[in-house]
């Protein structure tokens, strides 16, 4: 009876561990999308030449940022381990390295965009008339490279001590002064979609200078000028855990990249309801993303500790919780389906194509959202190459061998493509979730280094 009264107690402090730490990303997430939205829609009143301007760079600068933040995630799963074996000086060594990684990321990734920038729109195939524009476009928002691989790197190194609060204060400050000054170059300056690039690479800068002086504040952190200098013991298991999830991250940018190029060869009503239906999706889905950095924290804590009882209740009312969550906003995105098509277009055929596809998507919401947690469960125990491997099964074998049969091969349409990603999702969850089961079943130790063994 002291045993089960002993785990309800510890069930309740999770439940209220993890809501503590995960309600300001999920808000963050959300003013985030909400600012994409309002962005898409400022330029959007351009026209349509500024609207491809702007949209051409957007799966390379996703593809950036999924770099960095594997590169986070790395961070976040060996310093939330350190705590919880409080381990400080490994803390203090880890903290020190982002600082490193951040510069020399930020630096690389600069120095490739600037190279690759000229040829972005050709290989996009964007009209000549705009080549020159998205070019420069393309450039003003990936110049302050270093501060945006502080922005993300830091805020990943900040929320595995907890702290989830600063990281969102700094990005609410960075959406403001994004939306404001969007507007005002836009608008009053004229400066058009060059404007918005330009309020983009300030906010940026700004969001570096403010997250780097949250971490040196941080006390956990602890960050000293003697931790700053190249420790291969200390990164190799960072590493071991980011690189995983970098190469998930490009693949599944890749496969998006594929998948679109075959809707891309249908109508142009179709495609623009295929496209205006995946962002009008996105705020539904933010529980299962905003809960991902705080079970990765409350998971790598608990396997610091070894605390096996505190891992297995972290894992399951994570998993409770956001399938309970996403069970609501797929009801809404149901409901409200024909409401968000609106807000993007007023053609009346891409409105009742997206709606469609919309509420089709909506009873899979809750298996995405618990997919994207158990992706968090584990980053935060190390076992990144797992997620990859069922990454690459399912998004290349269903989802972009599916559509590739669907549309070039049975000449079907836009709902079979769509079908083929809820297939994608499902089988995602299904291998995700064996994965689980087979380790809680047995067991499975996992070491700092990242390494498995029972």
């Amino acid at each position: 009876m002291k045993t089960h009264s002993t785990y309800r107690k510890l069930d309740k402090a999770m439940f209220a561990s993890l809501l503590m730490l995960a309600w300001p990303t999920i808000l963050e997430s959300l003013l985030e999308t909400v600012v994409q939205y309002v962005d898409t829609a400022m330029v959007g009143h351009l026209g349509a030449e500024a609207t491809a301007t702007v949209s051409l760079s957007s799966t390379y600068t996703w593809l950036i940022n999924s770099v960095m933040s594997a590169i986070g995630i790395g961070f976040l799963a060996y310093i939330a381990r350190a705590i919880g074996e409080k381990n400080e000086k490994k803390v203090q060594k880890a903290a020190g390295q982002t600082v490193l990684v951040t510069l020399a990321a930020g630096v690389t990734l600069m120095a490739v965009i600037l190279v690759i920038a000229p040829f972005m729109p050709v290989w996009m195939g964007a009209d000549e008339a705009i080549r020159s524009d998205a070019t420069l476009y393309f450039i003003c928002i990936n110049a302050p490279m270093v501060f945006r691989a502080a922005t993300i790197i830091f805020g990943a190194a900040i929320r595995s001590t907890g702290d989830t609060k600063s990281p969102m204060i700094v990005n609410l400050i960075v959406n403001l002064i994004n939306i404001v000054l969007n507007y005002i170059l836009i608008y009053p300056c004229g400066m058009g979609a060059i404007g918005a690039g330009v309020s983009s690479a300030i906010s940026f800068v700004a969001g570096g200078i403010l997250m780097t002086k949250v971490l040196i504040k941080n006390q956990t952190l602890g960050v000293k000028k003697e931790n700053i200098h190249l420790d291969r013991a200390v990164l190799a298991p960072i590493m071991a855990i980011g690189v995983p999830v970098m190469l998930n991250r490009i693949m599944s940018c890749s496969g998006y990249i594929v998948a679109t190029s075959f809707v891309s060869s249908m109508a142009t009503t179709v495609y623009a309801a295929h496209s205006i239906a995946i962002t009008a999706e996105e705020i539904f889905y933010i529980p299962g993303y905003g809960m991902q950095a705080a079970t990765s924290t409350l998971i790598g804590n608990a396997i610091g500790e070894q605390n096996k009882k505190k891992e297995r209740s972290v894992i399951l009312i994570a998993i409770l919780v956001i399938f309970s969550v996403m069970c609501i906003t797929g009801l809404l995105l149901f409901v409200g389906a024909e409401f968000m098509m609106r807000l993007f277009t007023t053609d009346p055929e891409v409105i009742q194509i997206g709606s469609r596809l919309l509420r089709i998507v909506a009873f899979t919401e809750p298996i995405f959202g618990t997919t994207a947690v158990m992706e968090g469960i584990y980053n935060g125990m190390g076992r990144t190459k797992y997620p990859f491997v069922v990454e690459l099964i399912s998004r290349w074998g269903v989802r972009i061998f599916g559509s590739f049969l669907v549309v070039r091969v049975f000449g079907l349409g836009i709902t079979q493509v769509w079908y083929c990603m809820i297939g994608d999702n499902i089988l995602k969850a299904v291998l995700m979730a064996a994965g689980l089961f087979r380790i809680l079943h047995f067991s499975i130790d996992i070491p700092p280094d990242g390494r498995c063994k029972k």
